[in-house]
């Protein structure tokens, strides 16, 4: 058994209370600022040479009614993604996967880049900024 000092637990259990309440909070009472959103996409970033590229999971969300905007600094995509089809008059037994709107923001480097395009595939959203000089 270690002589580990009582105080030192009781710190570091605190400490991961108080991060898993700001988890929760954030995820459950977002400002009302934040446009509505009610969940956010999961999101990879890679980097080569000449691009940088985002990619969001968005399954289930209506590629046509995706706006994806570049502003200095950020990349924003917003979309709603709405209950399945058929679904809509079941009662809800389990409900895992999120619905509604959208909204998020990814930060980017700072040095400048140009909306090269966008590809969607298999509810995969890639967005290609190049690089500019």
């Amino acid at each position: 058994m270690s002589a580990r000092d009582p105080n030192d637990w009781m710190w570091e259990r605190a400490a991961e209370l108080l991060d898993r309440t700001a988890w929760v909070q954030r995820r459950f009472f977002q400002v009302a600022g934040e446009r509505g959103s009610a969940w956010e996409p999961p999101v990879d970033v890679y980097e080569s040479d000449a691009e940088l590229l985002v990619l969001f999971a968005l399954p289930g969300v209506d590629a046509e009614l995706v706006d994806v905007r570049h502003e200095p600094g950020a990349l924003l995509v917003s979309a709603r993604r709405s209950l399945s089809a058929g679904c809509e008059n079941a009662e809800v037994r389990r409900l895992e996967i999120p619905q509604g709107r959208f909204h998020r923001r990814v930060p980017l480097p700072n040095y400048p880049l140009l909306l090269a395009g966008t590809e969607w595939n298999n509810g995969l959203l890639l967005v290609r900024l190049r690089k500019g000089t």
